[in-house]
């Protein structure tokens, strides 16, 4: 089968694509590099010792979407392509709007004029907004909180219109929950962009001595040792979930959503504490004022994915930490772009 997969250079993208390789799958990769780097589409080549078709450009370029799906016999569509930062969102929603949403119409409209209804789409546990009730199950309310979190939901309910309207799509909805770590290698993990806005890169550049201490948002929640509780899933884990979801929908038609956790969930300071494991060296960190807007408990409900996908994570939060500082401890930089092929940018 031939792999589209849009944003594939990105953190979860580049895991996912070794895994398709691995897999036997053919994979096109398209990515506007704004938010990742050449450099992990040449590790993934290395990791896998095989090739893969990489285009650079815009998931809102309807001609070089055209001419993939042109040149390219696709089977089906990876969709992880999107800007990702809450704050960001907040700040910038119609660029959020612009380039989350419209692309994803643009996607869909390019794929039905070629035939192909068959797509998993990289959400987000940010539909769910905030819940009381834990672990958090498919079924729970959506009610994102954030722009951010309305463009994965708004997408979602394209999909399921979508769906209804065309009997031929199939659909899988994976809402992520806090991907973490980074392939075994070390040779591809999590690259941010400046400071990171997640707690496990920051640890790591705490730790490799490039920020100075973590700042720890709460100490006064409800929880085993005051700090907030959420559900890591380690990157591999749910870069198979991907695979097992592409198994799914070529069997099935409709939308369905999936959570992908790992179904427990551990607090802000586990996290430390198990990073300082991992690194052999005690973190800097001070306990601060709760933030706006977040919740204490956040853990997923994972049976579906069990039972229907035949997937459940199984890297440990130790395991989580442990790749994650190969990953920081060997790239302490994170990529270190090298020159491009200039072919068309494609590399096969």
């Amino acid at each position: 089968m031939n792999i589209l997969v849009t944003g594939g250079a990105g953190y979860i993208g580049s895991h996912t694509c070794v895994e398709l390789l691995q897999a036997g799958y053919s994979v096109i990769v398209l990515d506007n590099l704004s938010n990742s780097k050449y450099e992990a589409i040449a590790r993934v080549e290395k990791i896998t010792g095989q090739s893969l078709t990489f285009y650079e450009g815009d998931l809102l370029d309807e001609a070089l979407l055209q001419s993939i799906f042109s040149e390219q016999s696709i089977d089906a569509v990876i969709h992880f392509a999107g800007s990702k930062a809450v704050g960001e969102s907040v700040e910038k929603p119609l660029a959020y709007y612009q380039n989350n949403v419209a692309s994803t119409v643009l996607l869909c409209q390019v794929m039905a004029r070629f035939n192909v209804f068959k797509l998993v789409f990289s959400s987000s546990a940010t539909v769910y907004g905030h819940q009381e009730v834990m672990p958090i199950t498919e079924e729970a309310s959506l009610q994102a909180t954030n722009p951010y979190g309305r463009t994965k939901l708004m997408i979602e309910e394209i999909f399921r219109d979508v769906g209804n309207a065309e009997k031929r799509w199939s659909v899988a909805l994976l809402r992520y929950f806090n991907p973490v770590g980074a392939h075994e290698s070390g040779m591809i993990g999590e690259d941010p962009n400046g400071i990171p806005n997640n707690l496990v890169p920051y640890i790591s550049q705490v730790a490799i001595g490039k920020l100075q201490q973590l700042k720890v948002f709460g100490g006064d929640y409800a929880t085993k040792d005051g700090t907030g509780v959420r559900d890591y899933i380690h990157v591999t884990d749910l870069a198979r979930g991907h695979l097992k979801a592409l198994s799914y929908i070529r069997d099935h038609e409709g939308v369905e959503a999936f959570n992908l956790g790992a179904g427990v969930g551990y607090s802000v300071l586990e996290m430390v504490q198990a990073f300082e494991r991992a690194a052999d060296t005690s973190l800097a960190y001070e306990i601060v004022p709760r933030r706006a807007g977040d919740i204490e408990v956040c853990y997923a409900d994972v049976q579906k994915a069990k039972q229907h996908l035949d997937w459940q994570a199984v890297h440990t939060l130790d395991d989580m930490c442990r790749d994650t500082w190969k990953w920081q401890s060997q790239n302490p930089n994170g990529y270190e772009e090298k020159p491009k092929q200039n072919k068309a940018f494609q590399t096969q």
